[in-house]
């Protein structure tokens, strides 16, 4: 394929991004996230980052490549993680994974510790919070032993939403009335139709940003990690690694929870299943 003539591309960002532009997008975001974009993802790379080419004044995406990876544009990369990175989400998605919380963690958890969970991949915090109130609802707000939500992901700027905790009203769906009434508060007046998490709740959750590729930060052990619906944008080599990281962090008879869409099958031989999408981290004697 010959590449487009400059004249031919002054105004490609309003209407494609061409083969070898994508290529360039893929192979930053595996760079900067570890994420694989399939050749599908072409329209959506186009489509999250046309407004940003023109934002900065230029007039191709490979211009824009260019100023990303440039040295007097450092912050620019943080910029195409947020925009290239996908944030669905919503409160108690996949019920069920909350229900074994609920119902089987919980009751058999030590009495000697803080219970700790991370949502390692808690997007703009709706997870992380859904947690939080199911850990406040089964063993209340005391000190001691207490217990907290740590909150994690790779783009900034739904970390900042999370903390916040200010949603609107039409992503509440999920969250049972007892939870709605206890922890939630609803907008008057200008914030009407919006929904704010609680200060005593937002104060047991800690949101911070982890590339869960990279070397983790020190955050201690945790007795359980949520790690839903994020290994399928990885190959599987990344997905292991990923895994491996995340053992060394779960604390013996921890457990790893994923996506209903995802497995961890023979992914570490530590890993014994509970169920398709739940297992307990048990180490080698």
């Amino acid at each position: 394929m010959n590449r487009p003539t400059q004249e031919a591309r002054q105004d490609s960002h309003d209407g494609f991004i061409t083969d070898q532009e994508f290529a360039l997008f893929q192979r930053l975001i595996k760079t900067l996230a570890g994420i694989h974009l399939s050749d599908a993802k072409k329209q959506l790379v186009f489509g999250r980052l046309r407004n940003r080419v023109r934002q900065v004044g230029l007039n191709s995406f490979e211009a824009y490549y260019a100023y990303v990876v440039s040295k007097k544009h450092p912050e620019e990369r943080q910029i195409v993680v947020d925009l290239l990175t996908t944030n669905e989400t919503y409160f108690f998605r996949e019920p069920r994974h909350f229900a074994v919380l609920r119902d089987e963690i919980l009751p058999a958890r030590s009495m000697a510790r803080p219970f700790r969970v991370w949502s390692a991949a808690s997007s703009s915090g709706e997870e992380a919070y859904s947690i939080a109130m199911v850990l406040a609802d089964q063993l209340g707000m005391n000190p001691y032993p207490g217990w907290s939500v740590t909150g994690s992901d790779v783009s900034q700027k739904v970390l900042d939403q999370a903390e916040r905790g200010h949603y609107p009203m039409q992503r509440i769906d999920g969250i049972p009335e007892r939870n709605l009434k206890a922890f939630c508060l609803r907008g008057v007046g200008a914030q009407d139709g919006t929904l704010l998490i609680d200060q005593p709740l937002r104060n047991r959750v800690e949101f911070r940003r982890i590339n869960l590729n990279d070397p983790l930060p020190d955050i201690g052990k945790f007795d359980v990690i949520f790690l839903r619906n994020m290994l399928i944008y990885f190959q599987n080599e990344t997905k292991i690694e990923i895994v491996k990281r995340l053992l060394d962090v779960l604390q013996p008879g921890g457990w790893l929870i994923v996506g209903h869409s995802e497995s961890v099958k023979d992914f570490d031989d530590r890993l014994v299943a509970h169920s398709p999408s739940i297992s307990r981290f048990q180490p080698r004697s």
